[in-house]
C-alpha cells in the first residue's frame, strides 16, 4: 500500500460522494490523473520493472494519432485517437496569419476505442465525427490530446474545436456540443480534457480569441453558465474541489489562477504570477491548492481554499517557488512532499508542502531526456514516463533513490494508469498492460 495520509486529504469530487469510497476508487481510473484527480493509485502494486518483451501480458495497437491518457471504467478501457484518412477536403483550410503551423487537407476520423481491460480486446470502435481541422498542430501536439472522463454512466469526450461528446458506455452517442472553433497560440492545437461532478460538465476553453469557462448539463449537453476569461491559450485541465460547502472549480493560466463557484459562476479566489501557456493541472491537497507553471520562468504556489478576492502578493499565499516548475508534466504530492520536473525536462526537485523548503533535488532522472506525461505514485513509488518511451520508477522518500529504469521501445506522451496489479501505458503506437509475470 502508497504510504500516504488519505485520511487528511482534500478528495476532489469527480464522482460525487462514490469517489471517496477507496474500494470504488481503487478500481476504476476515470480521469486522467486517476481516482483522486492527483496522480495517486489507490490499492495498486504495479510491477517495478518491466521492457518490450518482459512482465507485458497484452498490448492493443491503437490507430492513428494520440496523446490522450486513456480512462478505465467497469473493466473497459477507452481511448482517443485520430485517423488521417486519404480524402481529402474540397476547399481545405487556409493557415492564420499569426499561426505558426498549417492545417491538413486530409479529413481526419476522430475515434473513440472501447477495449477490454484483461485481454486487450476491441470491444467497439466508434468515430465521433469526420473533420479537417481548421488549425495546423506543433510537433509534438496531437488532434487527440485531451483525455476522455466518465463518472461511471456516461462517457464523456473533447476533440476541443470537432466538437463535445457524450457516450454511454456501449458507445451509444447521447449528446454532443460545438463550442466554437479555437484559435490557439501558434497554431499549436488543443489538448484540455473536460470534467464532470455531479450533473455538470466543466469545459475550460482558453484561447487567442475570446476565452471562457462552460458548464454543461452531463445529461444534455445545454449550457448551464458561462464566463469569459481573460486569458490566452491555456492547456491546463480544471479541478472540482469541495470546501466549506461549496464546490470550486480551479482553473490555472497565464494571468491568474482562478477558482469559480460550480453552481453559480461566481469569482471565488484569484492569483497572479503564474508564467506563459500554463499546462499543469492543479492539485488539491489538505485544503491548500497547489499550482505550477514553467514555460520562459517558474512559479509554483501554494494557495488556501479558504482564500477570497485577488490574493496576487498576499500573505495569504502560503509560500510560493521560482524555480526548475514544470511546463506541460503536472505535479505529484506524496504525503508531506511534492515532486516536479524542471520545464520537460528529466530534472527532478522535491519540497516540503508545508512551508516549501526542499527535501532533496534538482537531480537528474536516468536515461530519460523529456516528458510530457504527468507521473503517478503507487505502492510507495513514483512513476516517470519519458518522450522515449524510458520510465524511472523512485522509492517515495526523503531521498532520491532510483528502483528501476525500463522502456517499451515506442515514445510515450500520454500519462501512466496503475489499477491492481498492472500498469497502463499509451503509446505512439499501441496501448500496453504490463503486469508481473
Amino acid at each position: 500500500m502508497i504510504r500516504m495520509m488519505l485520511a487528511t486529504t482534500l478528495v476532489p469530487l469527480l464522482l460525487g460522494a462514490a469517489v471517496a469510497d477507496d474500494t470504488t476508487a481503487s478500481a476504476d481510473w476515470p480521469h486522467w490523473r486517476g481516482p483522486l484527480a492527483n496522480g495517486i493509485a489507490p490499492d495498486a502494486t504495479p510491477p517495478v520493472e518491466w521492457d518490450e518483451s518482459t512482465n507485458i501480458r497484452w498490448k492493443t495497437p491503437i490507430p492513428g494519432e494520440g496523446s490522450a491518457t486513456p480512462i478505465i471504467q467497469d473493466g473497459r478501457i477507452y481511448v482517443l485517437s485520430a485517423v488521417e484518412t486519404d480524402l481529402r477536403a474540397e476547399n481545405p483550410p487556409k493557415a492564420d496569419e499569426r499561426a505558426k503551423t498549417n492545417p491538413p487537407a486530409n479529413i481526419y476520423e476522430f475515434t473513440v476505442t472501447c477495449l477490454d481491460q484483461q485481454s486487450g480486446d476491441v470491444m467497439w470502435r466508434r468515430v465521433a465525427i469526420e473533420d479537417v481541422p481548421h488549425e495546423g498542430r506543433h510537433t509534438t501536439n496531437t488532434y487527440a490530446s485531451a483525455s476522455p472522463m466518465t463518472d461511471g454512466e456516461r462517457l464523456y469526450v473533447s476533440f476541443g474545436s470537432r466538437g463535445l461528446f457524450c457516450f454511454s458506455l456501449d458507445g451509444d452517442l447521447l449528446w454532443q456540443r460545438d463550442l466554437g472553433d479555437m484559435r490557439t497560440r501558434s497554431g499549436w492545437g488543443e489538448a484540455t480534457s473536460p470534467v464532470v461532478h455531479g450533473d455538470s460538465v466543466v469545459m475550460n476553453w482558453d484561447q487567442e480569441d475570446q476565452s471562457f469557462i462552460a458548464v454543461l448539463d452531463a445529461g444534455t449537453g445545454d449550457v448551464q453558465w458561462r464566463e469569459d476569461r481573460d486569458e490566452p491559450t491555456t492547456w491546463a485541465t480544471p479541478l472540482i474541489v469541495e470546501h466549506e460547502g461549496r464546490t470550486q472549480v480551479i482553473t490555472n493560466g497565464t494571468n491568474r489562477v482562478r477558482s469559480y463557484d460550480l453552481e453559480s459562476g461566481e469569482l471565488i479566489w484569484q492569483c497572479g504570477g503564474q508564467t506563459l501557456n500554463a499546462i499543469p493541472s492543479p492539485l488539491v491537497i489538505d485544503e491548500v491548492a497547489y499550482i505550477a507553471s514553467g514555460y520562459r520562468g517558474s512559479a509554483l504556489y501554494a494557495i488556501p481554499l479558504d482564500a477570497q478576492g485577488d490574493i496576487t502578493d498576499s500573505q495569504t499565499v502560503r509560500w510560493s517557488h521560482h524555480r526548475g516548475t514544470p511546463y506541460v508534466p503536472s505535479p505529484i504530492v506524496v504525503e508531506d512532499q511534492i515532486y516536479f520536473t524542471s520545464g520537460n525536462n528529466a530534472i527532478l526537485t522535491c519540497l516540503n508542502i508545508n512551508d516549501g523548503s526542499p527535501v532533496f533535488g534538482p537531480e537528474r532522472l536516468p536515461d530519460v531526456r523529456q516528458l510530457y506525461a504527468s507521473p503517478i505514485a503507487a505502492d510507495g513509488r513514483i512513476y516517470y514516463v519519458g518522450r522515449d518511451g524510458n520510465s524511472v520508477v523512485l522509492e517515495h522518500g526523503p531521498t532520491f533513490e532510483v528502483l528501476a529504469v525500463n522502456s517499451i521501445g515506442e515514445p510515450v506522451d500520454a500519462s501512466p494508469v496503475a489499477i491492481g496489479q498492472q500498469l497502463y501505458l499509451r503509446s505512439s503506437g499501441h496501448v500496453w498492460c504490463i503486469e508481473q509475470e
